[in-house]
């Protein structure tokens, strides 16, 4: 699997679990991991609270920290190590669009387009989708200090816009996994059939869906 995904990446909104699929899965494969570090963001809790002041720095650090973060992939090494990532840079300006002013969005773009680095396409990416009052619980669940300003109006916007992001996205092959009644960290089982599917993918564009 290693050699046919070399660089995976699993996605989603705030409280999808992507970050603990990513981390089974590279625990499963014996990959590198390359996950977000929200903790890091000195602007993140505050943003939650009041997010006109706060989004442009807010995004800006993510920005700046993903970038820095995928660059090592922008170099073409066939001896790299198989890589497996709870996010997506090309999906960073979507946060932005909806948290931004017209001004702030426009300076925004252009320091997104300065910055990027030119790293491959995904092999595949592993897309977790979930209603808005289930991110809502899990949130609240997990109960992470930066994340306790989240409203539920915010995820909702966010789950939204997800959708229509990868609606349009046709970058790397997508997975589209509705993760409601999929447990992947407690029960090894949905775990294997996961796996299973991602193995399975035959074309660019699949769902999975454990009724």
């Amino acid at each position: 699997m290693s050699e046919r995904f070399r660089y995976l990446v699993v996605e989603g909104p705030i409280g999808a679990g992507k970050t603990s699929l990513a981390r089974r899965l590279g625990e499963r494969l014996g990959t590198d991991l390359l996950l977000e570090q929200p903790a890091e963001n000195p602007f993140l809790a505050r943003f939650y609270q009041d997010m006109p002041r706060y989004a442009l720095p807010t995004q800006l650090f993510f920005l700046f920290q993903r970038a820095k973060q995928i660059e090592p992939l922008a170099q073409a090494d066939m001896f790299r190590n198989p890589t497996v990532s709870d996010f997506l840079l090309d999906k960073d300006p979507l946060f932005a669009r909806i948290t931004l002013t017209g001004d702030e969005f426009a300076l925004y773009q252009r320091i997104y387009e300065a910055l990027r680095p030119h790293s491959p396409a995904p092999d595949l990416v592993v897309y977790l989708q979930a209603q808005s009052d289930v991110l809502v619980e899990r949130v609240r669940r997990r109960a992470a200090p930066f994340e306790r300003g989240i409203s539920e109006e915010y995820l909702a916007l966010l789950a939204e816009n997800y959708t229509r992001f990868f609606y349009h996205y046709d970058a790397s092959p997508v997975l589209i996994v509705n993760s409601e009644n999929l447990n992947f960290v407690e029960r090894d089982a949905d775990f294997d059939l996961l796996v299973e599917r991602i193995l399975g993918m035959k074309s660019r564009r699949e769902f999975f869906n454990l009724g």
